[in-house]
């Protein structure tokens, strides 16, 4: 692939990272729910690898092309991010010092994240319509090749951008507990408006 090429598809992806979303709203609330953002994080960036691994396998471009595949995936998405938001406004619980993190906490944590990222049916479209812009075609690597590089690229700007996100979140509001509280409480309600917009865009479409 050319260096051009991906210098260029950097630059657009790490812009599109930076505009908050589901994911934004998800690593701020376990940047000040959890010990450290990692588990999160990490399922974000595994819901990202999944789409990547779709994208280069063509499954999407037939999910794209189908009103009901689509409908459906789009719901399912929806909902779990109402779910995930629903639970998240109905413990806003702040971070305590010295708190015991419960057993397989991480394991769900790193669900949640892919859960977020994976059935986001606004990255999938973004993928199908991003990547392929910057596929050379009669290249020397296969054109699959050059999605999944593309698609770990992406995967890396979220992994930076995230990753500050949620530790800057509990740096600046640890010693708040009152103002951590109304940021997880927003971060809910970001997860419950985005999922609801989600889903009125797609049967409105």
């Amino acid at each position: 692939m050319a260096v051009g090429s991906v210098i260029a598809f950097w630059g657009v992806s790490f812009l599109l990272v930076l505009v908050p979303g589901a994911d934004w709203a998800y690593a701020i609330a376990a940047g000040l729910r959890d010990r450290t953002v990692l588990p999160a994080v990490g399922g974000l960036l595994a819901g990202y690898v999944a789409l990547t691994a779709v994208v280069a396998g063509g499954v999407a471009t037939v999910v794209a092309r189908s009103p009901l595949v689509l409908t459906v995936l789009t719901a399912v998405g929806a909902a779990y991010l109402v779910w995930l938001g629903t639970a998240t406004l109905a413990r806003p619980s702040a971070p305590t010092a010295g708190a015991e993190e419960s057993a397989g906490s991480w394991l769900r944590r790193a669900v949640k994240g892919a859960g977020i990222s994976g059935l986001n049916p606004k990255a999938l479209l973004l993928f199908l319509a991003l990547l392929p812009q910057f596929i050379a075609q009669g290249a020397t690597w296969p054109v699959a090749a050059q999605i999944a590089f593309l698609g770990l690229v992406h995967t890396a700007n979220c992994a930076a951008v995230y990753t500050g996100v949620g530790t800057a979140a509990r740096l600046v509001l640890r010693a708040r507990p009152t103002a951590a509280r109304a940021v997880i409480r927003c971060s809910g309600a970001a997860m419950v408006a985005i999922g609801a917009l989600l889903l009125v865009e797609r049967l409105l479409s």
